[in-house]
């Protein structure tokens, strides 16, 4: 493909983002591509909590009925291509699915899979040949909690999805990623940029960064959000990338959001350690030295952007059993709520020492006297209280006794309980996060081609 632009609009931050949006944006945001990014740290987690239940599952299910709904506007718009890390922790049988699915609605589409990320099945050979991957903060090595680890995947580059889009791939379905690469990737394809044209690369890694949470750019989480029209409506971003490198971040005519070089700004400071070194598996970009420019109404043109070879190594998430964790809830209201809900909180603990079943970790927080951001607003006496307990045990059975707790406190407690009939809170596995460094050379990507 040679194109002097490209339009990449991304209709998904996260699993669980808005529904509507990757459909609205592919009905009006005239893209040439749409990215759908699903995967955190905590995602990573859950799906490994619900692979570990069904074997089958592993991925964002969330795609799926995006897919079944974006079936009918495919097919009205050929051309488009999808690029999505919904794959998560099992992208065959994630792309499997999707085929039944285009199957039924009669589109005749080819995907390529991206594999390689996923190094579990290596680790103990990785190990073994010398890799520490030690923990990021405290340099402990992984082989400390080997035998805990659920999950293990590298966060791959651009360089595999280009690749599937070369074998002519409508749909590129990944596991882990760097989120930027979903929209580096269709630039470096369009384009045929070289991977040593770092300014480019880092160009492109910019817009992904900017259009990957979604409605972030566009009006969301924004600091003067009440100057923002039509949040309901919000339109989720568009990134015009042009050959040269210079990139215009958008969102659909007659959308409701706001894009200004503010909402820019804030969104360029996300997740950003050092602002001269944003590091991806794709290039390392300096944010320092881009220009930004408003273009009205609704637009920012972003130039300017170096950038300088990637890391010899590839950032890893890790994912290892850690004990369990209970969270219940009550509200205290009337006169004196505050100090009756830090009486609930020490009844509660004292009658678990009492039966022996201290968690090791207890924390209390009262919603509504400041315990969200302790220290910022002034105190008041407010005359209700969300009483919020979490308890953290390497015992199941402390957290099944702590969760059973909470209702005796409407005949045992002081008076002015309510909100205690949704049932006991549920003991659930914690899955701890686990940072770490993989060299590149020991990583394999494999592109995988299905057709419908």
């Amino acid at each position: 493909m040679s194109t002097p632009r490209i339009r990449v609009g991304n209709g998904c931050g996260f699993w669980g983002d808005q529904p509507d949006a990757p459909i609205l944006l592919v009905q009006h945001g005239q893209l040439d591509f749409l990215t759908l990014e699903y995967l955190a740290e905590l995602t990573m987690s859950i799906l490994a909590q619900q692979r570990q239940r069904d074997a089958r599952l592993g991925y964002a299910t969330d795609f799926l009925e995006v897919l079944e709904r974006l079936a009918p506007v495919w097919n009205s718009q050929p051309n488009l291509r999808v690029i999505t890390n919904a794959g998560g922790l099992s992208p065959v049988a994630c792309a499997e699915r999707a085929v039944e699915i285009l199957r039924q609605q009669g589109l005749r589409k080819r995907i390529g899979v991206v594999l390689g990320d996923d190094i579990l099945p290596r680790l103990d050979d990785l190990l073994a040949s010398g890799h520490v991957l030690a923990h990021f903060d405290t340099g402990e090595p992984l082989q400390h909690i080997r035998n805990r680890v659920v999950t293990a995947n590298v966060y791959l580059g651009a360089e595999p999805i280009v690749l599937a889009l070369e074998r002519g791939a409508d749909l590129v379905i990944t596991g882990r990623v760097a989120d930027a690469s979903l929209t580096v990737a269709p630039a470096v394809w369009a384009f045929r940029w070289s991977w040593q044209d770092y300014d480019k690369l880092a160009a492109a890694t910019v817009a992904g960064h900017l259009i990957e949470c979604g409605a972030q750019v566009t009006g969301g989480l924004y600091t003067d959000w009440h100057t923002v029209p039509d949040l309901w409506n919000v339109g989720y971003p568009i990134a015009e990338i042009n050959a040269d490198g210079t990139v215009c971040i958008l969102k659909p005519d007659q959308s409701g959001g706001l894009v200004s070089v503010d909402t820019v700004r804030e969104q360029l400071l996300y997740e950003v350690g050092d602002l001269s070194a944003y590091l991806t598996p794709d290039v390392v970009a300096d944010f320092t030295s881009l220009r930004l420019r408003s273009l009205q109404p609704d637009g920012v043109e972003i130039a300017g952007v170096h950038g300088r070879p990637a890391p010899e190594t590839y950032k890893v998430a890790i994912t290892y059993r850690d004990g369990y964790i209970c969270s219940g809830q009550i509200v205290v209201t009337g006169r004196d709520a505050e100090e009756k809900a830090r009486l609930c909180a020490d009844i509660i603990r004292q009658r678990l020492r009492r039966a022996g079943m201290e968690p090791e970790q207890y924390y209390a927080e009262l919603l509504g006297a400041g315990d969200t951001v302790p220290g910022v607003w002034p105190r008041t006496q407010p005359c209700e209280i969300v009483l919020r307990i979490t308890a953290w045990d390497r015992r199941r059975t402390v957290l099944e006794r702590f969760a059973r707790e909470f209702a005796p406190l409407v005949t045992s407690g002081p008076p002015g309980i309510t909100g205690y009939a949704t049932g006991r809170p549920p003991v659930r596995e914690v899955f701890a996060y686990w940072p770490a460094l993989l060299d590149r050379s020991a990583v394999r990507p494999e592109i995988h081609i299905l057709e419908t």
